[in-house]
């Protein structure tokens, strides 16, 4: 058995279909397009969201809400993770913590507070909760937030 020898076979493979090669084909002349109008041109048609004129739907319903561009999003981190990774640190950098398998790059980091701060903790992030900086002051530790 050879490459050539394999499925399908050419006498199972369809044809293209010639269109413009003369009367006796089915598809001459026109070539299947029908006579004249936008559709028998060559690049004709109109796109899938056109509606022949009428007012197109995106622009017949409102706009809605609003886009703030000043919008920080955090990407969060509780203690009992902290502890998962960092099980003996004393002091957590934030390049420690973005070498952490789930966060993005260069992401900005906030601290939350679920989980228990067993011994006091130096940690550096961008944002902290409330309760996480209660909870870091309590145990003897130090929240250092990052600017910017």
């Amino acid at each position: 058995m050879n490459l050539h020898e394999l499925y399908p076979y050419p006498e199972q493979c369809a044809d293209r279909k010639r269109l413009g090669r003369g009367s006796a084909t089915g598809q001459g002349c026109t070539s299947g397009k029908g006579n004249k109008g936008q559709n028998s041109r060559s690049g004709g048609g109109v796109p899938a969201w056109f509606e022949g004129g009428q007012m197109p739907l995106l622009r017949r319903l409102p706009k809605r809400g609003f886009k703030n561009p000043f919008r920080v999003i955090y990407q969060t981190i509780n203690f009992d993770q902290l502890r998962k990774f960092f099980p003996d640190a004393q002091e957590i950098s934030f390049d420690e913590l973005t070498a952490c398998p789930f966060f993005k790059n260069d992401g900005t980091i906030k601290v939350l507070s679920d989980g228990d701060v067993s011994c006091a903790l130096k940690i550096t992030a961008h944002a902290f909760s409330k309760k996480a900086v209660e909870k870091i002051k309590q145990a003897g530790g130090q929240a250092t937030a990052i600017e910017g």
